[in-house]
């Protein structure tokens, strides 16, 4: 459920029309709704109130600083892969006890700055990792708080390239060898071992995945308490997915009742991840039709948003419905090609899709975008990074503006010899 509808028309964000928004901030841009942030957060928190939990969301996911301020007022951690998402959560004023570090290629930096921090804990994903965690601990003085991630080799049955819990992903220690981990882990004077994660993929929609890899994950819990292990937090990762299409997911409360009996008696706070599932849905990315083409065998719909903006489609062949702003009522339909000016072939945002006949100058709202759509674009072919926009209730509220040419060149410098 989303605050974007139709009014008299016209597509609002909550109680303001996306034309005006347009025309103050022009386009492309992002749109996020307020209230739906604030309902999606709530609601998956509140399904799991029943179970000691943390609620540490899924900062690649949307990281601009006033969603993640939001996230931290619900009282939302945070999951960060990085140095730069420690620090924007940081900025943000979400606490350091609830903070979880994944990711597979920690820097000795990142790891110093994390432990410096004092964050709730760093996932492990290697036993080389372990043993420069240990080192860099033990530099400072430190006992580093760790949970294994583990993997499942569980099938997500979810897009290939965001699987992350078969044998042959990058991620994640292999469950056979999880008790030779925790046994290194022991031996290590500034390791303490306080968890165990799992992550086995993203948009999932069927909930048999999570809890086969849960099952499997607490079956390895018992076999680390045999062998002594305190076993503070269970961490079943995210990845809960939501609607593009014709997709029909799992809702936090039906998530809920397949996960809580499984931890509900024991003595672990269950950590969560979700990112998709509260953003995904909250926002929107507005595109103006530049042209329309004819051509030998297809039409084309020309839009000022590229992959550069949105690059889900083109990298993972991902489906957003693009909604006309102004409703036509019993508007010709034509197949299109969706692309935008991007000097690839691979720069769509829709093909082969029917859809309302456009013009030049109408504007488009590609839906769904909240979620790893600003996070992941880029300057390619040179192109400012466009504005983000907050609506709560009637007012807008510019979180980003809009790159000028100057910062696409911010940190260059020409050297002398070619001056």
């Amino acid at each position: 459920m989303h605050d974007f509808e139709y009014r008299h028309g016209e597509l609002a964000c909550e109680n303001l029309p996306i034309s005006r928004i347009a025309k103050e901030v022009g386009t492309p841009c992002y749109v996020y709704s307020y209230a739906t942030l604030v309902r999606h957060y709530q609601v998956f928190d509140g399904a799991f109130q029943n179970v000691p939990h943390i609620v540490a969301y899924a900062v690649k996911a949307n990281s601009n600083l006033a969603i993640l301020r939001l996230m931290a007022r619900e009282g939302s951690g945070a999951d960060i892969v990085s140095g730069g998402e420690l620090y924007r959560a940081l900025k943000a004023g979400i606490p350091p006890s609830k903070i979880v570090f994944a990711g597979v290629g920690k820097s000795r930096e990142e790891i110093r700055d994390a432990l410096a921090t004092d964050i709730l804990m760093l996932n492990v994903e290697s036993s080389a990792e372990l043993r420069v965690i240990d080192e860099v601990a033990a530099e400072m003085g430190r006992r580093a708080r760790v949970a294994l991630r583990i993997n499942p080799d569980i099938d997500p049955k979810t897009h290939p390239y965001i699987s992350t819990g078969l044998k042959k992903s990058k991620f994640g220690i292999s469950a056979d060898r999880a008790l030779d981990e925790y046994k290194l882990a022991t031996s290590l004077r500034h390791i303490d071992v306080v968890g165990v994660h799992k992550h086995i993929g993203s948009q999932l929609t069927d909930i048999a995945p999570f809890v086969d890899a849960l099952k499997k994950i607490l079956v390895l819990v018992e076999t680390l308490q045999r062998h002594g292990a305190n076993i503070r937090y269970i961490n079943i990762g995210g990845g809960l997915g939501i609607t593009y299409s014709d997709e029909v997911p799992p809702l936090p409360h039906e998530f809920a009742v397949a996960i809580s009996p499984l931890v509900r008696d024991l003595k672990s706070v269950l950590i969560m991840e979700p990112g998709r599932v509260i953003v995904g849905n909250a926002g929107i990315l507005v595109t103006r039709v530049l042209y329309t083409k004819a051509g030998e065998d297809k039409h084309f719909v020309i839009v000022d948003a590229g992959m550069n903006d949105l690059i889900r489609p083109s990298l993972y062949g991902a489906y957003h419905e693009i909604r006309p702003v102004y409703e036509v009522p019993n508007a010709k339909t034509r197949t299109v090609d969706v692309v935008g000016p991007v000097c690839e072939s691979s720069d769509f945002l829709a093909k082969d899709r029917a859809m309302p006949e456009v013009k030049a100058g109408d504007l488009l709202a590609v839906m769904s975008a909240g979620a790893y759509g600003f996070t992941m674009a880029s300057n390619y072919n040179s192109r400012p990074r466009v504005p983000e926009v907050l609506v709560k209730g009637g007012e807008m509220h510019v979180i980003r503006s809009r790159e000028e040419y100057g910062d696409l060149v911010r940190g260059e410098t020409i050297p002398e010899f070619l001056r």
